[in-house]
């Protein structure tokens, strides 16, 4: 017995839609997976993430300055993601060395680098003066 085939209905489009959008999500999640798996840096990143949240917690740091810091931990480990992008797309292109290839990589490590430095920043804006409210109160 052969079986019909179903002509399309109003509804195939959105559900086309769902499932490409459903597809681009489990896409972009494995590449989060694989960098955190196979990348240094983004782990040293996240461990630093962890560390400042636990810091924010005991230190009772406001809404506002937590905002600052998922900003910049999104900022980060997103920057992370794109230079381990580049640098795959680099080593597709060309195994040779090619001064073009260099600075593609070079220039999106530099971003992260910029981002990790100004992040520093604003974490010792937020961090520094609590520190300095804490430390006479645990000696007294």
């Amino acid at each position: 017995m052969a079986s019909k085939k179903r002509r399309p209905g109003p509804g195939d489009e959105n559900r086309h839609r769902r499932q490409k959008l459903v597809t681009s999500f489990a896409n972009a999640w494995q590449g989060i997976v694989v960098c955190f798996v196979e990348e240094r840096n983004i782990k040293i990143h996240f461990l630093v993430a962890v560390l400042v949240m636990i810091f924010g917690f005991i230190l009772q740091i406001s809404v506002t300055e937590w905002c600052f810091c998922f900003v910049l931990f999104g900022l980060i480990m997103g920057l992370e993601l794109v230079n381990t992008a580049v640098e795959s797309v680099v080593d597709l292109v060309t195994e040779e060395w090619r001064p073009l290839a260099r600075r593609a990589k070079d220039c999106a490590a530099g971003a992260v680098l910029i981002a990790a430095i100004w992040a520093a920043v604003v974490g010792g804006i937020i961090f520094f003066p609590k520190l300095y409210d804490l430390i006479p109160k645990l000696f007294s």
